[in-house]
């Protein structure tokens, strides 16, 4: 029987349970779709183990990486204790290929507190050392640190996928052991509604992590899911999971984690602005401006200026 087949009949026998068991949950609707944009569930998605689990990994490597994978292997890598500390640092899938080559794949959400592209090429160079072990040729097998952008990387160049290695000023390669592929998700929302048999496998792909959640995109993104075989394994298995209270629960959790690390962040940038505009203020007062044009020039209330004269 096909997987095809298989995905067609388990999904009308989760429909036929989901509608025999009434009873509140954490899913805000019953047809709501767990975001696949979110770290956790991207990681979920592709770390099932099933069947249906590693061809949707494997597919998806094989379209990014424009070649075909005869064997993978998924590597453990636990999830972080503090999920802020290292959140996006972790939260990644790292397989190996059947002829050494390695893999490491994630979702990220935001470039902010750090240089996205920087941080990338670090972790392929980690990748290709960890590979290459001491007293050994320099023969290691080729790395790729695949990131699925949540964000625009490169404002100048409008391709969904970009491929980046070590190369000479005139376009020749160095060894080809290290790479860094971007999937931009930004570029690739631009692609909506172009005809579902124009777009490259990466590019569905894209349009399922862009979309696989939105009540709104549905038609257009059933359509796409419909084309590929490997797009339907990953959508039977983020339906699956959308059942479950525990996968609502981590992804909620998740998301409240980032909006507080968001709002600290918010907070500790305007308490920093107020205590630079306390001193430019203080400096100003000192140069014998008025308390007018100092409240003017810094941003403080004219009581705030004056409070504040009154201290000095």
């Amino acid at each position: 029987m096909s997987l095809t087949k298989n995905l067609s009949e388990k999904g009308r026998t989760e429909m036929e349970n989901s509608k025999r068991t009434s009873r509140q949950t954490l899913r805000p609707s019953p047809t709501a779709l767990l975001n696949p944009r979110c770290d956790p569930i991207f990681k979920a998605i592709f770390t099932q183990g099933t069947e249906e689990s590693n061809f949707a990994l494997k597919d998806l490597i094989s379209s990014l990486l424009d070649r075909e994978i005869a064997e993978m292997e998924l590597l453990p890598n636990e999830e972080p204790v503090e999920i802020l500390d290292e959140k996006q640092m972790s939260f990644d899938v790292n397989v190996t290929f059947d002829n050494g080559e390695k893999a490491e794949l994630e979702m990220q959400g935001r470039n902010q507190d750090y240089d996205y592209a920087s941080r990338a090429e670090i972790h392929a160079a980690k990748l290709l050392s960890s590979g290459n072990k001491r007293g050994s040729s320099y023969d290691a097998p080729k790395v790729y640190q695949i990131s699925v952008l949540n964000f625009e990387m490169d404002k100048d160049d409008n391709s969904p996928v970009s491929w980046y290695n070590m190369r000479k000023e005139t376009g020749a390669h160095l060894a080809g052991k290290l790479n860094v592929i971007f999937l931009d998700l930004v570029k690739v929302r631009r692609l909506i509604d172009k005809p579902v048999e124009q777009l490259t496998k990466a590019e569905k792909w894209g349009m399922f992590f862009a979309y696989a959640d939105s009540e709104k995109h549905q038609p257009y993104v059933r359509k796409v899911i419909e084309s590929e075989e490997a797009l339907m394994a990953a959508d039977f298995i983020v339906k699956k999971m959308s059942k479950e209270d525990a996968e609502w629960f981590r992804q909620n959790s998740y998301e409240n984690a980032i909006w507080d690390y968001n709002h600290g962040m918010y907070r500790a940038e305007k308490r920093g602005e107020r205590r630079k505009a306390l001193e430019t203020a203080k400096n100003f007062l000192r140069m014998g401006i008025d308390a007018f044009k100092v409240a003017q020039g810094t941003g403080l209330t004219v009581e705030e200026v004056q409070e504040l004269a009154k201290g000095m």
